[in-house]
């Protein structure tokens, strides 16, 4: 096998605006494709350097909005993060200390679960 990495995730949303409005604006991500491709809409953002990123889909059957669950995010200030998002209005529970590393967890606008992981 050659795999490197996993090049993108695809995270259910039943609205692609709050959502990324969420991903960018709260989280941080950059935008990395913004485009219509006939009825449907491909927006796909990345942490800044990243290889990985996410799709933002509201049109894929059998995905339901808010259906993943456990998308870590690894963080370099899970404290700092924590906060900032607090001050945001986002509902952060945690950090907490565990056998594996700190984390907090939170969802995004239609209850996709995220944990921001710190060593």
């Amino acid at each position: 096998m050659n795999i490197t990495h996993v090049r993108l995730l695809t995270v259910p949303v039943s609205d692609q605006d709050a959502a990324k409005d969420f991903y960018a604006g709260k989280l941080g991500f950059e935008v990395v494709m913004d485009r219509a491709t006939g009825p449907m809409r491909w927006l796909q953002l990345a942490p800044k350097g990243a290889e990985t990123s996410i799709v933002l889909a509201n049109h894929l059957p059998g995905l339901a909005p808010g259906s993943t669950g456990g998308l870590m995010l690894e963080t370099a200030d899970l404290d700092a993060d924590c906060e900032r998002l607090r001050d945001a209005g986002v509902d952060v529970d945690g950090p907490q200390d565990l056998p594996w590393g700190r984390q907090a967890t939170l969802t995004d606008p239609d209850g996709n679960g995220i944990v921001l992981a710190a060593r």
